[in-house]
């Protein structure tokens, strides 16, 4: 029994072997996810950047040079392609339409979208959590189910084919995310501040505007992004609310140009369309993007 119990290893020698296998086994899990997750983002980069870049080089190529050679550099760099673009195409006009629409939209709803959601955040009132819900059902309304009543809607007060119409129907319908997004923010900042500031004398429009706004800017810049990608790129509002030509807006005047040239179409100009639509969405991302990183969280009813 003496020897047997000799050959025996105390415990505590044996917990530090079981520690150094468990940690080689968890590294090497490491290694092995790692390595599974950059050559799916490899991947994924090469499917996302390699048809931005052929729609870059193309649209300084001429048609005969898209159809022959579509994959070579081009052997002129055609500058006119963006000139023919901007102003044949009329997309220097419709890019203007989409500027205006789009920021005014913006402000609006980040402002209402903000205030709705610090109101519903902050402050206890009797039908708070009926209204929190109701905006939440706003999410899953279908588009394509309210085309046809907003368009009596606008067609009666006026709006129908305006620049303030297509406004005021692109903040309604953003406005569920913006409150839903910008809640689980405001929900989290402390009293404390909100307090010091009455304290300080300040008022409660004050407070929000200066100190807790300030505050949820992290917040603000993510759903500011989001809010632009989806405003910028929609298709089907200004389709059947904006029939008017001179106030269409780049997705429409894009869609129109790429159908009304049929078999003559002017490829080189039909790229240098779609880099000049894509550009500005880059730059907002490129600008904003590390404001998303850590900022998306749910907007969970507490």
């Amino acid at each position: 029994m003496s020897v047997v119990a000799a050959d025996r290893k105390p415990a505590s020698d044996r917990e530090p072997a079981r520690d150094r296998r468990l940690t080689r086994v968890a590294a090497s899990s490491d290694r092995r996810f790692a390595a599974v997750s950059h050559a799916l983002l490899i991947l994924w980069s090469v499917i996302v950047i390699v048809p931005m870049l052929w729609v870059l080089m193309s649209s300084f190529k001429s048609t005969g040079e898209i159809l022959s050679s579509p994959f070579s550099l081009p052997d002129h760099w055609r500058i006119e392609n963006y000139a023919n673009a901007w102003t044949d195409a009329s997309i220097g006009r419709y890019f203007l339409n989409s500027v205006i629409v789009v920021v005014s939209a913006l402000i609006l709803v980040m402002l209402l979208g903000a205030m709705c959601a610090y109101i519903l955040a902050r402050f206890e009132f009797p039908g708070r959590r009926l209204i929190y819900y109701v905006m939440l059902a706003g999410l899953t309304f279908p588009v394509f189910l309210a085309i046809v009543p907003l368009f009596f809607q606008l067609q009666n007060f006026g709006l129908l084919n305006t620049r303030p119409g297509l406004i005021l129907t692109y903040v309604a319908f953003a406005l569920p995310f913006t409150m839903f997004f910008l809640y689980a923010f405001f929900r989290s900042l402390p009293h404390d501040v909100y307090e010091a500031a009455l304290i300080d004398g300040a008022g409660d429009w004050r407070a929000f505007f200066q100190v807790m706004l300030p505050m949820a800017r992290p917040g603000m810049a993510a759903v500011a992004i989001f809010n632009f990608l989806g405003l910028w790129n929609q298709f089907l509002l200004p389709v059947a609310l904006n029939t008017d030509q001179d106030m269409w807006v780049l997705t429409q005047g894009m869609a129109a140009y790429a159908s009304s040239q049929v078999y003559d179409i002017d490829y080189g100009a039909l790229f240098a369309a779609i880099v000049i639509t894509v550009v500005p969405v880059l730059i907002v991302y490129c600008v904003f993007q590390r404001r998303i990183a850590g900022s998306v969280s749910q907007g969970t009813f507490r």
